[in-house]
């Protein structure tokens, strides 16, 4: 039995077999994003082992993408952390360790272009609101006071 047919498979794994085997794609490329904000917890785990797992299983790259885009609650303790919870892991990322705050301008330009085209909302409901609508365990959430056809925001309000 090949090393290919030993590994497990699941939606995922076909998926990639499938991109690779058409030509779709050459190379996986996966990458694990956390936000530096506490420790890492089981979730996590499990997000790494997917994304280091079959970036390692395809001979492919996975980056360690921190989205730090929230610095009143990052600290570079929890960097360092998540960083030597990879590693213990098993695990190696591709390359330098990357931070959303490197291209936050070039992200901030992709949602202005989305809510240019219409694929993208500026949602300007209070925290107090937002909880309104999301409901809680014991009452139902409402429905979005966004009716998709008013949906639309110019990118002066972003």
């Amino acid at each position: 039995m090949s090393e290919a047919e030993a590994r497990p498979t699941n939606f995922i794994r076909q998926i990639i077999d499938e991109d690779l085997a058409t030509g779709k794609h050459t190379t996986v490329h996966t990458r694990f994003p956390p936000e530096p904000n506490g420790y890492l917890h089981i979730g996590h785990a499990k997000s790494i082992c997917l994304n280091f797992g079959i970036a390692q299983d395809y001979q492919g790259q996975c980056n360690l993408r921190f989205d730090d885009t929230n610095p009143v609650k990052e600290d570079i303790e929890y960097v360092e952390s998540i960083k030597n919870d990879v590693q213990w892991l098993g695990f190696h990322w591709s390359g330098k360790v990357c931070y959303s705050s490197d291209y936050f301008d070039q992200l901030h330009s992709y949602a202005v272009e989305l809510i240019t085209k219409g694929l993208a909302y500026v949602d300007e409901l209070s925290a107090e609101e937002i909880r309104e609508y999301r409901g809680s365990l014991k009452a139902p959430g409402k429905n979005s006071p966004y009716p998709r056809s008013q949906r639309r925001r110019e990118p002066g309000a972003v």
